[in-house]
């Protein structure tokens, strides 16, 4: 018996995705490094979130509720929704997962960006879909128009915004004119905002406000960016409650344990924590764009996000070279030659505390010099 011979022939295909935070494997060659390869919130989970972890041990003999209810409900109060416009999820990646899944049939077309995150080009070619991209411009914006064109017997459209790895918002008048012309040519669209809560223009940027008035939107939300709940995989879903019945169809049981679940709740409610990162990020973003931008050779994108991408190509060295040389001083940071649409020039850091962001900075300054 050949095992190959008896699995789907796409799957065979499929190979991993790159992704930054590979500490496990630096902590195996016993390196301790601060990691700027990651996008998550420097201060680690919120307190609250810990404290509930630590009074639910008792929880773990049980099943959790597959439903999420209670989470669920803790969401809807937190962003305005009903229970039924959403879908919990074993991390966000999960729910792109599902979500192509449930939605695109063999050969169905996927409309995506380039460069964009990684994960929706494997959902949607493990689902035995195909993709169509849609390059950014040279200052790594939307093309709306193009993408608008492109959209025509498209099955799904996926956008990233704030984008990851450039950090950039999609102005909201041209993601309400995409969901439009979408809606007209019965192509959903999938929107991204793990990294919104960094923005200080979330308010007037996310779309969870038009999801039952735009019945082709799904909107995907995670704990593991801001809130840093990282290791526990849980993110949602928002749409109107006809997408979401769909596809708790097909949601597998009990994907969320219970402690991830009192952790999630927790957070919600920590609002000293949330407020201590807002102030957080936005006195490091300002910080390490100025520093950064003075370090010869490096032309940054300016960010919305919690991270930075920049290219290094006038430095004369390569991502990978960068990357090598700071793991002597102890910092990983995110070779982005892995991402459709960009080279062997492109590097992204995460914003983290003034500390380690300054040694971050005096890092890369020895690395130019030597």
């Amino acid at each position: 018996m050949k095992i190959s011979d008896l699995a789907k022939d796409h799957i065979k295909n499929l190979k991993p995705c790159i992704h930054g935070g590979e500490v496990w494997q630096l902590e195996y060659n016993q390196k301790k490094v601060l990691d700027f390869s990651a996008n998550i919130n420097p201060l680690g989970p919120p307190p609250k979130a810990i404290d509930a972890i630590m009074n639910s041990f008792w929880k773990i003999p049980f099943y959790p509720d597959s439903s999420s209810t209670s989470l669920k409900e803790a969401i809807s109060k937190y962003i305005g929704v009903s229970p039924d416009n959403l879908i919990i999820g074993n991390g966000s990646t999960e729910i792109i997962y599902l979500f192509t899944d449930v939605f695109m049939k063999d050969s169905d077309k996927a409309l995506i960006p380039a460069p964009t995150f990684g994960e929706y080009e494997m959902a949607v070619l493990k689902a035995n879909g195909k993709i169509e991209y849609s390059p950014l411009t040279h200052d790594f914006k939307i093309d709306t128009k193009e993408f608008i064109k492109k959209i025509r017997g498209v099955k799904v459209a996926f956008l990233c915004n704030p984008n990851n790895p450039t950090g950039l918002l999609i102005p909201f008048n041209d993601l309400l004119n995409i969901v439009d012309k979408a809606e007209k040519e019965d192509t959903l669209i999938f929107v991204d905002e793990d990294f919104m809560d960094f923005s200080p223009k979330e308010k007037n940027s996310s779309l969870i406000s038009k999801i039952n008035s735009c019945q082709n939107l799904f909107i995907l939300k995670s704990f593991t960016k801001f809130f840093g709940l990282t290791g526990l995989r849980i993110g949602y879903g928002v749409s109107n409650s006809e997408v979401i019945e769909i596809m708790s169809k097909a949601k597998i049981p009990w994907n969320i344990n219970c402690l991830a679940e009192v952790a999630a709740i927790a957070a919600l409610e920590d609002s000293e924590f949330s407020d201590k990162t807002y102030r957080l990020i936005e006195e490091e973003r300002d910080f390490l764009m100025k520093e950064l931008s003075q370090i010869k050779g490096f032309d940054v994108t300016p960010s919305e996000a919690n991270f930075f991408l920049i290219n290094i190509k006038k430095t004369g060295l390569k991502a990978k070279e960068i990357k090598s040389k700071l793991l002597n001083f102890g910092v990983l940071i995110r070779d982005c030659d892995s991402f459709k649409g960009l080279d062997e020039y492109y590097i992204r850091v995460a914003i983290r505390t003034r500390k380690e962001n300054e040694y971050l900075i005096d890092s890369l300054k020895k690395v130019m010099k030597s």
